[in-house]
């Protein structure tokens, strides 16, 4: 099982740096500080699995999940925080991550963990689970948008244009474009004022 491991913190990434390479089984093939060193190191060496911090500079490790499963969707995603926030939590499956386990965790939680979702099983940390099953249930203030319309709309109620959407996601301006005119046709907006306006009533990127 090849790994690499996203987090900003160093002694945490090398404490778990060394709890991986103790097992026979896994070997780290890559350690990264930002998003943009989690996209870049995935992308040169290809690993099973990303375990993954969420707060981390350049975006954070969402930003960096949503890029990964994008770009190299057979590499899978271990979440590995110290935030129970369910809210977090959605977005993290949202953008592809396959486990969310708490730093708190024991070093046996997390390499049962790791070792399920190498297995492409879904994994949630018990403190966690039931809000998360409660969040997932509810369909959200927008059911109608995709995954990626509601994406899109986060940003543009966070203040991003169009140009730092494409940038931010790592696709075309006319695609963003593309997506804007489909949310704004959804919710029946007629411009993208009104559209920001209801999504930041919402509780979004506000």
């Amino acid at each position: 099982m090849r790994v690499v491991v996203a987090d900003d913190h160093p002694v945490f990434r090398m404490g778990l740096c060394r709890l991986l390479e103790s097992v026979p089984e896994a070997e780290v093939v890559g350690e990264a500080w930002d998003t943009a060193s989690a996209v870049e190191t995935v992308a040169e060496t290809l690993p099973d699995v990303v375990v993954m911090d969420l707060h981390m500079p350049g975006g954070g490790g969402v930003e960096a999940t949503e890029q990964i499963r994008r770009r190299t969707p057979d590499v899978r995603v271990l979440v590995l925080t110290m935030h129970s926030d369910a809210a977090l939590v959605r977005k993290a499956l949202r953008a592809g991550a396959r486990g969310y386990v708490l730093k708190d965790a024991s070093s046996e939680e997390i390499l049962r963990a790791l070792a399920a979702v190498h297995a492409d099983q879904a994994i949630l940390d018990a403190s966690v689970a039931d809000r998360v099953f409660a969040e997932t249930a509810d369909p959200g203030p927008f059911p109608q948008l995709t995954e990626r319309e509601l994406s899109i709309l986060e940003r543009m109620a966070a203040g991003l244009d169009n140009e730092a959407i494409a940038l931010r996601l790592g696709i075309s301006v006319k695609t963003v474009q593309n997506h804007v005119s489909n949310v704004l046709l959804k919710l029946g907006a007629r411009h993208r004022g009104e559209a920001i306006a209801r999504a930041r009533d919402a509780g979004i990127g506000g």
